[in-house]
């Protein structure tokens, strides 16, 4: 991949993640724990597998459900 298309898509990914955060103003806190644990979880799934999609989506799930986990009171 060139580094011209790497930065365009880490723009892309930035900027869709602001747009959707900001929809989260009146989630709970743990509600916002669960959708950042699955955000990470994504991103370091993808990183892990090499961009594959089943990483991706298994690392979103894992991490939205330790993100849940920890936002228990």
């Amino acid at each position: 991949m060139k580094k011209t298309s790497l930065k365009r898509a880490a723009a892309a990914v930035g900027i869709s993640t602001l747009l959707t955060l900001g929809g989260c103003a009146n989630l709970s806190h743990r509600d916002r724990n669960t959708v950042t644990g699955a955000g990470v979880g994504a991103v370091a799934g993808a990183i892990l597998t090499g961009g594959s999609s089943v990483g991706t989506v298994g690392g979103a799930a894992v991490g939205g459900v330790i993100g849940n986990q920890i936002g228990r009171k």
